[in-house]
């Protein structure tokens, strides 16, 4: 397969596959593989790149991020972004990409291996065995058919593991708030509450992701309501147990065993809980199988190429979520969306307090707020000293106190995909609407005004009252310049009255040649669009 020419510089900071970094070239990346790079050499790299990919051991932090301006995407090849501040990254346009799906099985694997090898003591056996000695009797375990494992979470992660362990012939109780009972009667296991889970299950099994409500989910108080004897397991994050609370439980002989793949502070390689002989561990491996890091490579690389080619990127975390379905449904109607608030941002410039998307028909029933930040981007874009994208529009939006609404009508007898923008400041107000046509989008009106044309590279935009004389006026002034109408249209709301001209131009117009057009008897105000 032929590479396509490099357009962007992408650096891989933490080992993922060669395949993901092939399909990075393929897609037109100019690739940077530097591991283990120590935070100085980190901060001196990254100011050149539009993407980074890591997996857990790379942080980006605020700081990282401030020193990299090109930035544009960071691709985690896994799971979690505890390692990326997305707050910092969103506030500055830079969109976080995961990959939900790569190491789903692998992570289920991990979790039943542990589960096995807290039931039968497996690493405590070898490592007695290995020392010498033989000791049958000591390492007495429990089997799994016939106990109740807990799962606190049921996503992707925890119905696999539902699914593996019923096979042993455990019950499964869940607890995830948002989760239908059809889906958990499908997989064959009951929903309960929290306290019911740890009060009933022999096993317990950590698949939520780590939030501020999260952190901290089995403290003191819920390791103590855990059934007497009971074992658990965390391959999920770090920070979701309290370690010194664990420790005591394990200690007194409250619960039997423990399993953890992840820790608070990662790496570790000494921590109190490590004396303990009731416990089993490993470095974070949940997710590290060959078929899952090859997996994880190539679908971070295809996120990466997706965002950087402006293409919706289905497994965004600081972007709204969409299918793939959903992503390519939207994405013709992004450049009508930036097209209508770009125009409107520059034929009537100015403060900005409140922000209307209505959309109509088709349109209505489609996942819109990604075309709202869109919009968002394009009335915001032109004004401000500030970097502005879909990516961070809304954050930039609501700290100059601007509200933003969206809103929908199924019916739309005129066109099929009507889109509206309206803008609001005091007591002035605006609009501008349009459609997707076979050619690319389309403008209908401005401000109320019909004025059907299809954009172009230049346009005068002008408010005017509508008078005998004023086009001519308008296109001789514009022709004693040397500048070329190629198309004009005209909305007015009535004879005589306020009225709007576009002039598509071949040229970009002089200022000096647009202040002698805003004189002009009867003239409000002429405006140039550059798209």
């Amino acid at each position: 397969m032929m590479a396509a020419a490099t357009t962007f510089r992408v650096l891989v900071a933490d080992p993922v596959s060669e395949a993901g970094v092939e399909r990075l070239r393929q897609g037109g990346a100019e690739v940077v593989v530097r591991t283990g790079l120590d935070r100085q050499d980190l901060l001196a790299l990254v100011g050149e790149m539009d993407g980074l990919v890591t997996r857990s051991e790379t942080r980006v932090t605020r700081e990282v991020l401030e020193h990299a301006p090109r930035l544009k995407v960071v691709g985690r090849a896994g799971v979690g972004v505890d390692n990326i501040d997305v707050e910092a990254a969103t506030e500055r346009g830079v969109l976080v990409v995961n990959v939900p799906t790569g190491n789903t099985v692998a992570a289920a694997e991990h979790t039943l291996a542990m589960l096995l090898a807290l039931a039968r003591q497996v690493p405590q056996a070898d490592r007695d065995l290995r020392g010498g000695n033989w000791r049958r009797g000591r390492f007495t375990g429990v089997e799994l058919k016939g106990k109740t494992l807990g799962l606190v979470g049921l996503g992707r992660i925890g119905a696999e593991v539902a699914l593996r362990a019923r096979a042993f012939g455990m019950t499964v109780l869940a607890h995830d708030p948002y989760v239908a009972p059809s889906r958990a009667e499908f997989l064959g296991i009951r929903l309960a509450s929290l306290d019911e889970v740890l009060a009933n299950a022999d096993f317990v099994s950590l698949h939520v992701a780590k939030t501020p409500d999260t952190v901290g989910l089995l403290g003191r108080d819920r390791l103590a309501r855990m059934k007497p004897g009971a074992r658990l397991i965390n391959c999920a994050r770090g920070g979701l147990v309290d370690e010194t609370a664990l420790y005591e439980a394990l200690q007194a002989g409250r619960l039997a065993g423990a399993a953890l793949d992840v820790f608070t502070e990662e790496p570790v390689t000494r921590h109190p809980l490590f004396e303990l002989p009731n416990l089993v561990v490993t470095p974070h491996l949940a997710g590290s199988t060959q078929e899952a890091l090859e997996a994880n490579g190539v679908l971070v690389a295809e996120a990466v190429l997706d965002a950087l080619s402006g293409r919706p990127v289905a497994t965004a975390v600081n972007w709204p979520s969409l299918s793939p379905l959903e992503a390519e449904a939207l994405l013709p109607y992004i450049p009508l969306a930036e097209t209508l608030a770009r125009t409107y941002a520059q034929a009537q410039p100015g403060p900005i307090e409140r922000v209307e998307v209505l959309y109509e028909g088709d349109l209505a029933g489609l996942a819109t707020s990604p075309l709202t930040n869109f919009v968002l981007k394009g009335l915001l874009a032109p004004i401000l000293g500030e970097p502005v994208n879909q990516i961070n529009a809304r954050v930039v939006a609501g700290r100059r106190g601007i509200r933003v609404e969206e809103h929908r009508i199924q019916q739309c007898p005129d066109h099929p995909h009507r889109l509206t923008v309206r803008v609001q400041n005091g007591r002035q107000r605006g609009s501008i609407s349009g459609y997707l046509s076979a050619g690319g989008p389309r403008i209908l009106a401005i401000n109320d005004l019909e004025v059907e044309f299809t954009p172009s590279r230049y346009m005068l935009v002008t408010r005017h009252q509508d008078r005998p004389g004023m086009i001519g006026r308008v296109g001789t002034l514009l022709g004693q310049h040397d500048i070329n109408i190629a198309a004009m249209q005209v909305g007015r709301a009535g004879p005589r009255g306020e009225a709007v001209m576009v002039l598509q131009v071949d040229d970009f117009v002089p200022d000096a040649l647009l202040a002698r057009l805003s004189q002009l008897d009867g003239m409000g105000e002429v405006r140039q669009v550059a798209l």
